[in-house]
Formats: structure tokens, C-alpha cells, sequence
């Protein structure tokens, strides 16, 4: 092996003490020097960590941002969101293919640019976006984009060539970002002014069951979408019987329309890291983590400084403030997997290993890091904590409904004219959400991600709440123009893409949904694929093992129930006993393949 490549791998595995369980840590380092991780890297990192090559393999082929053959030193990833699509990603392509002359997935001869598309990465409030390597360019144009480009062919490097800071904290000199917050509604929560730390002080003169109490009594759900009571969870943690527990923020805010945890890391990260505390102060917890999307790396280097500036301030480490009370946290960078936003599998990235769900039960509260309870919240949830034990239980449940206290965050985006973050109470009515943002001809809006729903103008009046309408807080406006089963196809092929491939309903059974659709969408349909899909769907969602599974049939199944009309305008029936859409060139392809030869009856193109 090269010397230079070996002593590389020597010092990244050395860096995180050979261990197997920082193993995403130790390729991110490789990564970033070899811009590959080839097969004689994977044997020796295997060999330095104590693991086997196939287990190495199995990790670098998993994630999306680790590669097994060299990549270019300058990574354009363009964003393929639907939002990202509808807002001109075409035209990206094209100027990027003239530009540079290569497709997405290919690299330039001279290895310089390799190019990507990639799913949602958080800008869908400032689409069409790109990341470079670590930089992000948001509201991108073709004249901006082959500007850059131009530059980049010169040498310049991605982040030299961000020439405007967006607003607040990404203009701070650890991010320099020229991405936008967008916060367009501030609320009484989360988006407004609170005492710092007064949360965290109030809690270490409590006992760790007077905050669980009153964080239960607060009536607090997590804002994930499951709505799961945070009392409940870090009730089954500290009671469960172990030697360790931990705590884990969970900012791998993959679902597709869903931005605001950026804006909280951006902008309250002092708020989320005294959050973390009061949950692990609340079980028993000395260590955590915070699993920080690839997507999001531009803000690593100043969440570390959030961290450190903290533990120069005794609100981090060792005997916080003088309570007897210690606790740290690491960041975990993940490497670019939609699926690691479910808990489980967000635990085993932890664990260095593939992102695959895990059987429930047990549940993480119970069994969850290296087998101790653990909490995983998400960024939202946990910046709840802070002002609800600062203020009380009873000021909380002030705001919202009786069974959905407090607000949420919406991350509003599509075709709307202000897209942005805003904070509202619960039980506000979608169409008010819809005014706020400027949303003046919306036919359809999907509510709560690619894994939500999709509803129709009727709907319109439902409550943002959890006994009504839950939603991680994506919103997503689609006018009278849009195409709306071109949309639901784009969901599925996301769903199929990101599927961790484990259980053969979700990995097989979506695959069939999207050809089912394909054939609706290009008028070859009948009412028997409409039956089709819908008892699929529910096979899908009762059989699969993990989330993703039980959600990505809804694009569809929402679809189907709230726009019947478009899909009976497709289908119709064939009382002549044949096939719609039947090609018998098609039914033969498979046969000429196996059999290596043409039919000289069936095959037009046959010449003797």
C-alpha cells in the first residue's frame, strides 16, 4: 500500500482509538483525504479496528456521501426534491452537463468534479439549492450556477467563492453560510427570547423526578410526528435498571420539505445543548450525542465551539454549575441516509454500524446505545425543555390545544410566496397556515413530508394538532398547475431509493406500487390497479418492519382517497378481455434475453 494512504488510515483509525463503534467517525477522515474508500483501505481499517472487511464494506456502501471508488475533489450535489424539481433542477442538470460534460454519478477524466443529485437536504425554503462539497448554495439559477462553476475550473475552492452571509448566525465566522433562516413568524416558545440557562438552573434545584414530573405534567409530545409523551419516555428510561443511560438529539432532519431543526441549530443551539442537559439530568444520563445530517456539516464546526464555549462556562462537563451533576456530549456526523432518522436505526449509526432499524420492542428508552436506555429526541422537542421547566408546566399548556400543547414549528415551503419557518400554535387551521404564507392557488398540500399526506381544498379547515392533523412540519403548497400523481411518484421513488432493504414488504412491495402507478400515469390503467394499489399499500404498511415502511405507501394511498377524479380521468375499463397497455415486444423482452436470440413471427425488426 502507498505509504502516504496507509499512514492516513494509520492516524484516522489512531484518532478514535481503533474503535469499531466510531467506525463512521474514522471514514468520514479517509474520506475526506482520499476522497474514496477503495477495498486495501476497507482491510485496513478492518484489521486496526478489530472487525471483519465485509462489516467495513457494509458501512461504506450503505451511506450516501461514502464511496468505495474515488469521487472528485469538488462534489457537486444538486439537490432532486420535488420542491427543488419544480423550481428549475432541470435547468441545473443541463448547465452542469454543458459545463462540465459529465451526467449525474459520473467524475471529469482529469478527476477534478464529480456530480450528484441528491435528496432533500434541507433548503427547500430557498430551492432550487446545491451542496459543494460541505458548502451550501441555496436559490440557485442557471446564470449563478455556471458562474460558479466557471470559478471552481479556475481553482477556486467552494467555500471561498460565498460572497454574502445570510441572516443571523450564518454570517457567525465558524459558518459563513449564505443560507437564510427564513423565519417569518415568531411565536411565544421556540423563535422568542427566553433567560438563558434559567431552564437549566431551575432543573438542578429540582430532583430529577420533580422535572420528569413536570415536564409530564406539561403534556409535552414529541415533535417528530409520532407525538410519543416525553414525560412517558424519560420515565421508562430512568426507571429502567442500568449501570448507564444516555441521551441522544436526533438532527437528521431527512424528511423531504422539512427545514426547521436547521434554523434551530442555526439559532439556538445554546437553547437544544441546555435541552439535552435537562433530559439527561432528568434519567440519570452522563454522556450523549448529537447526530448531526451530512447535509448539515457547514454547521459542525460552530455547534463544537457551542459545545466548548459551554464547557468553559461549567454548563458542560464535569460538576455543572457546582451541582455534583456532569454530563458531555459528542456530535455524530451521519453520512447521508434518510432512514437513520428513525431512532433505532439513528442508534446504530451511532454504533458505527449501517443504519438498519432495529425489532421494537424493546424500545431505546428501555435498550437503546451499546444496549443501555437511551432517549432520542429531536431538536425541536428538545428545545421545548429549557422554557418549560423555566416557566412551568401550567404556562406551557397555556398554549395550543388540550390533548397538543405548546406550538410548532412549520417549515412552509413550494408554491407559495413567503416559504419559511414559522412558529404557531397548535390547532391553527391549514388554511390560515396557507394565508400566512402566501399561498394563493393551492390545489394540494402535503402535510407532514414524503411520508404524510397529501389533501385536497375540503380539507383545508383541519387543525394543525395531533388529534387532527399531526405533522413533523412539513408543508409543502402545490397550486392548481402541478401534476399531482407526478408528485406521488416522486415520493415513491424517494421511499424506494432511501428503503434500508432489510424486510422484503418495504424493499420489494414499493417497487410494484411505483410500476402500478407508472402504468396509471401513462393512461394504460384500470380500476383493477386501483384495487391493486390500495391492498398493497395496507400489505406494505402492516408487514414492514421499521417507519418507513409504514409511511411510504401514503403518497398514494392519500392521494387516491383525496383526488379520485384524477386518477378515474386514467383509468378505464377494457370490456374486450384484453390487457391495457398490453406490448407483446415487452412480454417477449425477457425471453430473447435468456433464450440470446430474436422470434422471427413476433419480432418486427427480425431480418434473415
Amino acid at each position: 500500500m502507498n505509504p502516504v494512504k496507509e499512514k492516513i488510515i494509520r492516524n484516522a483509525c489512531q484518532r478514535y482509538a481503533n474503535n469499531k463503534s466510531r467506525l463512521i467517525d474514522i471514514l468520514w477522515e479517509i474520506q475526506d483525504h482520499l476522497h474514496g474508500i477503495d477495498s486495501e483501505a476497507m482491510t485496513q481499517i478492518a484489521q486496526l479496528t478489530g472487525t471483519f472487511r465485509v462489516e467495513v464494506e457494509g458501512v461504506v456502501s450503505f451511506y450516501a456521501f461514502f464511496s468505495s471508488s474515488p469521487k472528485g475533489k469538488i462534489v457537486i450535489r444538486l439537490c432532486d426534491d420535488i420542491v427543488d424539481r419544480l423550481a428549475g433542477l432541470h435547468h441545473l442538470l443541463a448547465i452542469c452537463r454543458t459545463v462540465l460534460g459529465i451526467q449525474p454519478g459520473e467524475t471529469t477524466t482529469d478527476g477534478r468534479f464529480t456530480l450528484e443529485t441528491t435528496p432533500c437536504i434541507g433548503m427547500c425554503d430557498q430551492a432550487p439549492a446545491a451542496l459543494i462539497n460541505d458548502t451550501v448554495f441555496p436559490s440557485l439559477t442557471p446564470a449563478k450556477l455556471g458562474g460558479l462553476l466557471s470559478e471552481l475550473q479556475q481553482g477556486k475552492s467552494p467555500e471561498s467563492l460565498v460572497s454574502n452571509f445570510g441572516d443571523g448566525n450564518n454570517g457567525h465566522a465558524a459558518i459563513k453560510s449564505s443560507v437564510n433562516n427564513n423565519i417569518r413568524l415568531t411565536g411565544p416558545i421556540l423563535l422568542s427570547e427566553h433567560l438563558a440557562e434559567a431552564g437549566l438552573k431551575q432543573a438542578l434545584n429540582m430532583s430529577p423526578a420533580a422535572v420528569r414530573g413536570l415536564i409530564e405534567n406539561s403534556k409535552l409530545r414529541g415533535r417528530g410526528g409520532a407525538g410519543y409523551p416525553i414525560g412517558k419516555k424519560l420515565n421508562t428510561a430512568a426507571k429502567t435498571v442500568a449501570s448507564h443511560r444516555y441521551v441522544i438529539c436526533n438532527a437528521d432532519e431527512g424528511e423531504p420539505g422539512t427545514f426547521k431543526d436547521r434554523v434551530l441549530l442555526t439559532e439556538k443551539a445554546d437553547c437544544l445543548i441546555e435541552g439535552l442537559t435537562i433530559a439527561a439530568y432528568a434519567i440519570g444520563a452522563k454522556d450523549g450525542i448529537l447526530y448531526l445530517r451530512a447535509e448539515y456539516r457547514y454547521l459542525h464546526q460552530y455547534l463544537n465551539e457551542v459545545l466548548d464555549k459551554r464547557r468553559q462556562h461549567n454548563l458542560l462537563g464535569n460538576d455543572i454549575s457546582g451541582s455534583g451533576f456532569s454530563f458531555d456530549l459528542r456530535i455524530q456526523l451521519g453520512a447521508g441516509a434518510y432512514i437513520c432518522g428513525e431512532e433505532s436505526a439513528l442508534i446504530s449509526s451511532c454504533e458505527g454500524r449501517r443504519g438498519e432499524p432495529t425489532n421494537r420492542p424493546p424500545f431505546p428508552a428501555e435498550t437503546g446505545y451499546m444496549g443501555y436506555p437511551t432517549v432520542v429526541n429531536n431538536v425541536e422537542t428538545l428545545c421545548n425543555l429549557p422554557p418549560i421547566v423555566a416557566n412551568g408546566d401550567a404556562w406551557f399548556r397555556h398554549f395550543g390545544t388540550q390533548e397538543s400543547t405548546g406550538t410548532k414549528l412549520l417549515s412552509i415551503s413550494g408554491d407559495c410566496l413567503r416559504p419559511g419557518v414559522y412558529e404557531v400554535e397548535f390547532g391553527i387551521k391549514l388554511q390560515e397556515v396557507l394565508e400566512l404564507a402566501g399561498a394563493e392557488d393551492t390545489a394540494a398540500v402535503q402535510v407532514g413530508g414524503a411520508s404524510g399526506t397529501m389533501i385536497n381544498r375540503d380539507q383545508f379547515n383541519r387543525r394543525i394538532s395531533f388529534e387532527d392533523m399531526p405533522t413533523a412540519g412539513a408543508i409543502i403548497s402545490f397550486s392548481s398547475q402541478r401534476n399531482i400523481l407526478d408528485i406521488a411518484d416522486y415520493y415513491l421513488h424517494f421511499f424506494i431509493e432511501e428503503s434500508c432493504g432489510y424486510c422484503t414488504p418495504c424493499r420489494v412491495g414499493n417497487v410494484f406500487m411505483k410500476k402500478a402507478l407508472d402504468k396509471i400515469r401513462h393512461g394504460q390503467g384500470d380500476p383493477a390497479d386501483i384495487r391493486y394499489l390500495k391492498e398493497l399499500g395496507k400489505t406494505i404498511i402492516a408487514t414492514s418492519r421499521c417507519g418507513l415502511g409504514h409511511t411510504s405507501p401514503n403518497p398514494v394511498l392519500s392521494t387516491i382517497s383525496h383526488f379520485p377524479l384524477v386518477y378515474a380521468a386514467l383509468v378505464k375499463d377494457h370490456n374486450d378481455g384484453l390487457k391495457a397497455g398490453f406490448s407483446i415486444q415487452e412480454a417477449l423482452d425477457e425471453a430473447r434475453r435468456i433464450a440470446k436470440r430474436r422470434s422471427l413471427i413476433y419480432d418486427p425488426t427480425y431480418e434473415d
